[in-house]
This record gives C-alpha cells, structure tokens and sequence, in this order.
C-alpha cells in the first residue's frame, strides 16, 4: 500500500496537470501558430553563436573589411528575423494564457453559485476568493507559459548539445558532466517549494478571510473602537504569510547559487581546457568562443528546465485547491429525469419532516407535520435555536431534508427542477443584502427583463419610490457594497420591491421587520401586507403586528411543532402562546412590541 502512494500521487499530479491544460485547448490554433513561431525563433537563435563564429574568424584573416560587412550584416538580419517572430508567439502565447485563466476563473465562480449553503457555511469567504484570484495566478504562470519555455529550452537545448558535439566532444563531454547533479537537485528543492508554496497559498487564504470580515463589519468593528486589534489580527495573518514566503524565498536562494556555482565552475574548466586546445591548434579560436555560447545557451536552458520544475511543484498546491472546488459536488442539485415544476398554487405540505445539520446527533427538526393552504399566511414563532429558520430553508431546498418529504402542490420537491422550484419562491430576509449597483438594479434582479416602469411599480408598491426619487440620482443612485449607503429600512423596502417583481406564488419573510423604529417598521409592514396578498406566505416574527393577523400560527419549540391555530384559537388553549402574549401586554402595552423571550 504505502509502496503504491509515490505512484498514485504521481498520477493525480499527471491528471490535474492535464485537466489545466484542457483549457488551453479551444484555443489550439493560435496556440500552435504561437509555437510554430518560437520553435522557429528558437532555431534561428542557435544560428547566432555560429554567426559570431565566423565573425570572429573572419576579423581575425580578412584582408579588408567588405567580408566583415558582409558577416555584420547577415548577424543583423538573422536577429531581425528572429525578433518577428519573438513579437508573433509572444503575442498569441499572451492571449491564449489570459484567455484560458478568465475561462477557469469563470467556470470556478459558476460551479461556487451552484454548490449548497452548506458548503459555504464551512468554509469563509476570503478563503474562497483566494482561491479564485491568488491560486488561479499561480496556475496561470506555468500554463502556456510553461509549455512555451520548455519547448522553447528544449529545442535550444538538444540544437546546442548537437552542435557542442560537432565543435568538440571532448568538451561536450565535461560539459555533461553537470546535468545529474542539476536533476537531482531540480528533484530535491523542487519537492520542497511545493510544500513550501502550499503553505504560503494557505496563509495568504487566512489572510483574505480577515480582510473580507474586517471590511464587511467595518461599523461593527468601529464601533467597539477595534481599529487597533483588527490591524494587529490582519498583520499576524500578513506576517505568518510572510514568515511562509521567506522560507520558501530562501529555499530558492539556496537552488539558484548551488546551480550557478556548478555552471560556473563547469565553464571555467571548459574554457581552460579549450584554451589549451586552440594554444595547441587542435581547436579554432572562432570554435572555441561558438561553443562557449552554446555551452552558455544550455547552462540557461538547464536553469529554465529547474525554474519551471519548482514553478510546477508551487502550481501543483494551487492546482489541488482549485480543482479541489471544481470536483466539489453540490449537494443539492436537481435529479436527471427532473420534473419542470409547472406555475403553482401554493399549496405547500411538510410531512413527517425531520432535518439535522451533517452528523449532528441532535436533529434540529423532529417530525414536523404542517400543512399550508394557497393563500394562506402561515407564522412561525418560536425560541431562538428552535429550528424556525432551518424549517423555511428546507421549502426551497437550500437543504434537504433528512427524513420525511415536503411537496408543492403535490410534487415532492426533491423531484422537481431546482430553478422551477425556486423561480416561484420569494425571500425577504432579516438581514437584507443589496448588491453593488444602482437601486433600479436591484430592485430589476427580481426579474431582470422587468422594463422600467414595473420597476418603478414595484418600488410605489414597496413604499420605496418616494425615498428613491429623493435621492439625486434617483433609481440609478449606487447603493454602495451590501447596500451600505442606505438604511435598514430603505434596503428593506427596496428587497420587498425586488420580492414584488419577482411576483412568486410562495413567499418566506424571515423576521423582515425586526430591529426597525416604529416609522420604518409601519411602512414596511404595510409593505409587506401588499407583498403578501394572494401568496402562501411563511412569516417568521417576533412581532405581534404580523403574527396576530396571520390565517394560522405555528410555534415550534426544541424542532417540534407544539401549537398550532389561529391567533384567537392559540389564546384559547391558555398554552406557550398565550403565555407570551399576556407577558408581552404587561411589558409593554404595544400590540407591536417585541416578544421578548423569542
């Protein structure tokens, strides 16, 4: 078995190096003209040193100086010729490389939009972009990039060994003296700065995560006065990243001398021996100074063969983590043969529904059992923990049940497909996220062909247009990141306006008004009442003004439903509800006020 590991490791690395470059593939065309083209300026580079050669003799015999033009203006002509073509596959090589790292990057984000919320709440955000951007730029360093140095190194290579034997065997031979001992070491330090390079992927990773917390909580952290401690966290995370970076920069400056020295003392050695060749008249002056230059181009040429050998070990860590996303499959997804939910009534049955995170031993929901009518408003209160925010996220199958069924109109909606399901579900939730654009553009994201008009619709229906039209800019004012340049109750009111052209025929509204002053909360709520007309609606609250006028009430303690009525049946029973109801009227006298225990 642990004989097999080397092996299996060596495969994967094989296979992922493949996979990186199946995105180099749609653009082989330009691809292979790019390389056709270096392969061509690589062959005329190995005319240069016999170019100077003939300089060389012909400075030393001729007579007059019309042969030295003649050799002078062929050199010049070789390294036009050779530029052209330096200009063409740099050009293509370029392309193809940025063209292929913008299809892998896309393809990462679109697979990251479809993985589950479980996934992501595993996992923090920095880390993911890190993987997008940093590791991505890794990859893309040794794509074509690499392909075009090594075969550009390779046809140097074998042309100036060839042409090395036929100025001089003796001399090729000490020369090839050097090439194990630059293997090995390529091996040894290689495997060593792709630990190393994992090391400083990861915590550059920690480091993102940090920044994307510290910015998106800016008002949190400024407000506890934090400053301080937030730069002393992200300079820790900076400074171990750069503790990681330094071993691995010293690794490298360890490689590179040991290499030099080796290829220095191999020249010196070369040039005394071939020194005494030419003092012997064995060996030409002219022959001696070519093969130096060839000897020079294959020293280079073994250095690139070892930098893109430790470049390979260091994109082999990203390459892990990036495909490590890709090969992630979404946990909810639809089936094969799903069925394209028709448009919906509203009917919504959870039956015998039990739900726990992972391997939780302790299910957060127990054998729920609630049926909800077309049209109906259905509230759900509850201590917090007790399951009433994971109980809403089961309908539109953020996650899946664990035992029981749920079903829409009769379909169970782990047969149905997965955009039809959620394409007739509304969401407006506590903590109400807007993205970075204007107002008309999020308010448009519940229907993205929606012309402006309905936009402008759907904000009167929000009681958002007034707020908006206040604004210079008006619908196309920026809200800024998350929404910030707006205020809870403005970002609430412009969420219920994108729930409002979505149109849905199911809608869950997560505790839409909590946290609100009283002149935000009654324009909201009055909002939300139009919001709800003619939907089944799933109301979780805190507030009586929306539990008290829902069709039905369910409370649910420790992951079971425990009551289950109307308000004024609920006050009835003389149970949990009924309980808090009284504590709340001898708190506070308004029908609006918080029930405090939930």
């Amino acid at each position: 078995m642990l004989a097999q590991a080397p092996k299996q490791l060596g495969n994967l690395r094989h296979l992922e190096l493949r996979r990186m470059f199946q995105y180099v593939y749609p653009y082989r065309w330009r691809l292979s003209l790019a390389l056709l083209c270096l392969a061509i300026s690589s062959g005329i580079g190995l005319v240069m040193p016999l170019a100077i050669r003939n300089l060389v003799e012909t400075v030393k015999d001729a007579s007059s100086t019309a042969a030295l033009d003649k050799v002078a203006i062929g050199l010049m002509g070789v390294f036009i010729a050779q530029m052209v073509f330096n200009y063409i596959q740099g050009y293509f090589l370029t392309y193809v490389g940025e063209r292929a790292v913008a299809d892998l990057r896309i393809e990462v984000y679109s697979h990251l939009q479809r993985l589950s919320l479980a996934f992501f709440s595993e996992r923090r955000v920095g880390e993911l972009t890190s993987r997008v951007t940093n590791d991505v730029t890794v990859i893309q360093g040794i794509g074509t990039n690499a392909v075009a140095a090594f075969l550009q190194n390779g046809i140097t290579f074998i042309g100036s060994f060839i042409m090395m034997i036929n100025l001089s065997w003796q001399l090729t031979a000490i020369t090839l003296l050097l090439i194990p001992l630059l293997i090995v070491l390529a091996i040894i330090y290689g495997r060593r700065i792709r630990n190393m390079s994992t090391e400083v992927q990861d915590r550059m990773a920690e480091a993102s995560s940090v920044l994307e917390e510290t910015i998106s909580g800016v008002r949190i952290v400024q407000s506890f006065a934090r400053e301080p401690y937030e730069v002393e966290r992200f300079s820790g995370a900076i400074e171990h990243a750069f503790s990681a970076s330094m071993r691995r920069t010293k690794t490298r400056a360890q490689f590179v001398p040991i290499v030099s020295f080796s290829g220095f003392g191999a020249l010196v050695f070369v040039l005394w021996f071939g020194g005494r060749q030419v003092l012997n008249g064995t060996m030409q002056l002219g022959d001696l100074i070519a093969f130096l230059l060839y000897a020079a181009v294959i020293a280079g040429s073994l250095g690139t063969f070892t930098s893109l050998y430790s470049q390979l070990q260091e994109a082999l860590g990203s390459t892990a983590r990036v495909f490590g996303i890709l090969d992630t499959a979404p946990e909810i997804a639809s089936k094969t043969n799903a069925i394209n939910l028709p448009p919906i009534e509203g009917e919504i049955y959870l039956e015998d529904v039990s739900f726990n995170y992972g391997e939780a031993a302790t299910p957060v929901l127990s054998n729920i059992n609630l049926k909800v009518e077309p049209g109906e408003v259905m509230a759900i209160v509850g201590p917090s923990g007790s399951g009433k925010s994971t109980l809403v996220n089961l309908i539109p199958r953020f996650y899946d049940v664990t035992a029981g069924r749920i079903t829409v109109d009769g379909f169970d909606i782990r047969d149905v497909d997965l955009p039809s399901l959620r394409s007739q579900i509304g969401i407006v939730p506590q903590e109400t996220l807007l993205f970075s654009g204007t107002i008309a553009d999020n308010i448009r994201y519940g229907n993205l062909d929606a012309p402006m008009e309905a936009v402008i619709e759907a904000a009167k229906a929000a009681n958002a247009h007034e707020f908006i039209s206040n604004f210079e800019g008006g619908y196309e004012s920026i809200v800024g990141e998350r929404g910030i340049k707006l205020s809870g109750g403005q970002r609430q009111r412009v969420a219920i306006a994108r729930a409002l052209l979505k149109n849905p025929r199911i809608l869950i509204l997560d505790e839409a008004t909590s946290a609100m002053d009283s002149e935000s909360e009654g324009l909201v709520q009055e909002a939300l009442e139009r919001l709800m007309q003619g939907r089944t609606t799933f109301v979780i609250a805190h507030r009586l003004s929306t539990v008290k006028n829902a069709t039905r009430i369910a409370v649910i303690e420790a992951g079971k439903v425990t009551e289950l009525g109307s308000h004024s049946e609920l006050l009835a029973q003389a149970g949990t509800y009924a309980r808090l109801y009284q504590l709340q009227f001898e708190t506070n006298e308004s029908a609006g006020s918080v029930l405090t225990e939930y």
